[in-house]
């Protein structure tokens, strides 16, 4: 639960602020969402894709720390999982330290398609630019200068 009464009350500039950061996300993942599917993936599947890639410091994740990162179930990530497996995007591997863990990793068409895809993900960021920068209210909360 939240405390509404401590919270600071918002000015004309702050909805401007939220209302241009949400469209900003909104035309962001508008785009993402049609150029993986103009190359015939879901855009779940590149969020795995992603996931899997981005993984701090290795090359593979489980599928419960895939749940977390995708805030999905686990049942959800097991299907998504399978779905990808049969185009070939992402093999399972066991685990060799821990034979109840499930590695997920990229293959080399995964590896190909997250490629072409990140490198137009990022373009499209690039351009949107300051349309997806985090309002900044740190000169509001302290005070004036």
């Amino acid at each position: 639960m939240h405390d509404e009464q401590a919270a600071e009350p918002l000015t004309k500039a702050d909805f401007e602020a939220l209302a241009r950061f949400r469209f900003g996300i909104r035309r962001y993942l508008r785009f993402s969402e049609q150029a993986v599917r103009g190359h015939g993936l879901t855009p779940q599947q590149y969020q795995l894709m992603l996931a899997l890639k981005g993984f701090p410091g290795r090359e593979w994740a489980s599928l419960t720390e895939l749940a977390d990162r995708l805030q999905l179930r686990h049942h959800s990530v097991v299907e998504l999982v399978n779905r990808a497996q049969a185009q070939d995007l992402v093999t399972r591997a066991s685990d060799p330290t821990d034979a109840r863990v499930v590695r997920v990793e990229l293959t080399r068409h995964g590896e190909r398609a997250l490629a072409r895809l990140s490198a137009l993900h990022r373009d499209e960021l690039r351009r949107l630019g300051t349309a997806l920068a985090v309002p900044d209210w740190s000169d509001t909360a302290g005070g004036a200068a």
